[in-house]
């Protein structure tokens, strides 16, 4: 990341101090980057009072706007003191995920940083959250931060899925452990590879089976585990990663990743979002099936830019 590249914080409405601070302002120091803190406002109840009238409601939304610009700044001044320049925005919408890609477009960012907003299945399954939408259109790198053990992450994983028959997202893999090792490199941190590979996912006709059962043969099952691991090997070593760091684990990816990240108190996995035949392989649809579920941090690159 270049000196003059900056992060994007997204906070909360409600004015509180959530550890996407900590680790925002110590990702900007250690790149040397600065970083422009929004927070998006909404107060149902102070949008739609209606005990007042609509000059009040409007000083009230100002004073509220106001109190929370003060308040970002208060924020501000410690890591303005450790060197990190320092931005800060109050913008009353409603409808944030528009104002946002709006940003993005206007102010090019480096990375969107946000605390993970945890939401009941339920709650998902009747709306769609923000940070369900920003997974899906956001145009940059994506930090979504929680469980934080540390302010500057210190064990980095990257997730791949290197296999692919059609070739669609070739090179995209390179992508995800470019921008991993980057990471890596800011943080001083260590750097591992995963590809969870799970049979189960794969169907027979996408690798030319007339039949399951002739692909599921012992023999075959092990001829592309093999042709998998060559695959892979070849991928992390053309990208630096060593192989005592590489990691060709059998097994559910979603179940894998966690069960890993877990296991060896991993800071953050570096994922790609990518929509692949309806959400069906580890590109792509994992990341939303590991949002709420990871024991880490989760830094998620998208493919618009593939061909940067």
């Amino acid at each position: 990341m270049s000196e003059q590249s900056r992060f994007m914080l997204v906070v909360s409405p409600l004015m509180e101090h959530s550890p996407a601070f900590d680790q925002a302002a110590a990702l900007a120091k250690a790149s040397g980057a600065a970083l422009h803190i929004v927070a998006f406002d909404y107060l149902e109840g102070l949008a739609t009072a209606g005990m007042v009238n609509e000059q009040a409601r409007e000083e009230m939304r100002l004073g509220y706007v106001e109190r929370h610009r003060q308040w970002l700044e208060e924020q501000a001044r410690p890591l303005r003191n450790l060197g990190v320049h320092v931005t800060t925005e109050v913008v009353w919408v409603e409808s944030p995920l528009q104002e946002i890609l709006i940003h993005l477009k206007e102010q090019p960012m480096a990375a969107l940083i946000k605390a993970l907003e945890y939401e009941s299945l339920l709650s998902r399954l009747m709306f769609t959250p923000l940070d369900i939408h920003l997974l899906r259109e956001c145009p940059v790198p994506l930090h979504f931060v929680s469980h934080v053990r540390h302010a500057l992450p210190r064990k980095i994983v990257a997730a791949v899925d290197p296999f692919h028959r059609d070739g669609h997202y070739e090179g995209f893999n390179d992508k995800i452990l470019r921008e991993a090792s980057k990471l890596a490199s800011i943080c001083n941190a260590e750097l591992d590879v995963i590809y969870a590979h799970d049979l189960s996912s794969i169907s027979a006709d996408e690798f030319g089976f007339e039949s399951a059962s002739a692909f599921f043969t012992s023999g075959t099952a092990k001829t592309l585990f093999d042709a998998q691991g060559d695959t892979f090997r070849e991928l992390a070593e053309r990208n630096g990663i060593p192989p005592e760091r590489q990691h060709m684990i059998m097994g559910n990816p979603a179940k894998v990743l966690s069960s890993y990240a877990d296991a060896y108190d991993i800071d953050v996995i570096v994922m790609g979002r990518v929509s692949h035949r309806g959400m069906g392989r580890l590109v792509g649809s994992t990341v939303e099936h590991l949002l709420y579920k990871m024991p880490c941090s989760v830094w998620v690159v998208s493919p618009e830019t593939l061909d940067d």
